[in-house]
């Protein structure tokens, strides 16, 4: 039997900020689910099934949020399944929600993810409830080390990336961070927090959250036949891997380059490079860029930094990388994955505004999670496949 191909529909994203005290937690999932209903012409009602997606409940000391939002989403009555993949997370739920729709267990499904960092402290998470953690950074510095000695990488490519980002953030008017000034000297002036990154290399702590409503052939069809392009799914996978094992490469993590091959297999890509024209990565530290580009083999090994320093992954470039601003600009973590996914669908339908990447029509979005050993990737175009 064949899978039911799949179209993103709607799409909705909160404004996100550091603190959102505006609004509860359900308020938060509420704002970006009904603009994804309103940017899909649908009401609660129409919706089969909710997915919805966090970081451990720990950050926010919230257990099992999805039982109290149900109510907020919809979900009474309905089949609602929580996801937990680590920071991989909202990629993991777009991807859950559409495996719902392409196996023909329901025709219409609504996808949410979410973090409120102001109302936790994901750094005694991280810390696994205890104080004085390293945090992510702290992890991830070691391997990032690693990448510049065996790329040979120059110092200032962290820099340029996280420049590139928040300068794109400025189009994107849902980003979080919105630095009008930012420059090369104050990326490397900026306080170091592990070396090799500065304060200004790493991403920022935000609330927000990002919602999708994906639909069958036939409810993409009918958004076409309205005039309202959808995002057809041309790929999905998730992979995972130990954090730790002997031989284990962190760099370039076998999962990464699996969870990629397996999305571009199913969309029909043999040259990364060439056959996608845009790519929304999870880059919460400024060097993942470059290593992504290489462990998703979108650049040879060793040669990531290159296509950065070349000016390719700008906003203007061939291969423009995070046009949105990325996780560099907002980070609600729970929903930073969906972001990136949401974010490539609208690139695809061409909606995406001031930060819209002229012909787009194949786009990459990848979450990763934990010691970078969950993985979760989608490919959407503009064209049905």
């Amino acid at each position: 039997m064949t899978h039911e191909r799949v179209a993103v529909v709607g799409i909705g994203q909160t404004k996100h900020k550091k603190r959102r005290d505006d609004l509860s937690i359900a308020g938060l999932v509420r704002e970006a689910a009904r603009r994804a209903l309103d940017d899909a012409r649908m009401t609660w009602s129409d919706i089969d099934a909710v997915v919805i997606g966090k970081a451990p409940d720990i950050f926010e000391g919230v257990m099992k949020p999805e039982l109290y939002l149900s109510d907020a989403l919809g979900g009474a009555g309905k089949p609602v399944f929580r996801v937990h993949t680590a920071g991989s997370v909202g990629g993991s739920t777009a991807v859950v929600a559409s495996h719902l729709i392409s196996s023909r267990v329901h025709r219409r499904v609504l996808a949410v993810a979410w973090e409120k960092q102001s109302e936790g402290n994901a750094q005694f998470g991280l810390g696994g409830g205890k104080s004085g953690s390293i945090g992510a950074g702290g992890a991830f510095a070691p391997w990032i080390r690693a990448y510049i000695r065996k790329s040979g990488a120059p110092e200032h490519i962290g820099w340029q990336v996280a420049v590139k980002d928040r300068q794109n953030a400025l189009r994107n008017e849902y980003a979080h961070l919105q630095l009008k000034d930012i420059s090369i000297d104050k990326v490397r002036e900026s306080p170091m927090m592990w070396d090799p990154l500065h304060f200004l290399e790493s991403c920022p702590s935000s609330d927000g959250a990002g919602a999708i409503v994906l639909t069958d052939e036939a409810g993409g069809d009918a958004a076409a036949a309205d005039g309202r392009a959808p995002a057809w799914v041309l790929g999905t996978s998730m992979r995972s891997e130990p954090s730790s094992f002997n031989g284990r490469d962190p760099i370039r993590p076998q999962a990464g380059v699996d969870c990629a091959w397996d999305v571009y297999r199913q969309a029909g890509i043999t040259d990364p490079r060439r056959q996608i024209d845009v790519a929304e990565l999870y880059v919460p530290f400024s060097w993942y860029e470059p290593m992504w580009l290489e462990g998703h083999d979108i650049a040879p090994v060793g040669e990531g930094w290159k296509m950065v320093d070349r000016g390719e992954t700008a906003f203007d470039g061939d291969f423009p990388v995070n046009p949105s601003g990325g996780v560099l600009s907002s980070n609600p973590i729970g929903a930073s994955g969906m972001l990136r996914f949401l974010e490539a669908a609208l690139q695809v339908r061409g909606t995406a505004g001031e930060h819209q990447v002229d012909g787009a029509r194949v786009a990459l979005a990848q979450a990763y999670g934990a010691a970078a050993q969950y993985f979760a990737m989608w490919a959407v175009g503009t064209d049905k496949p």
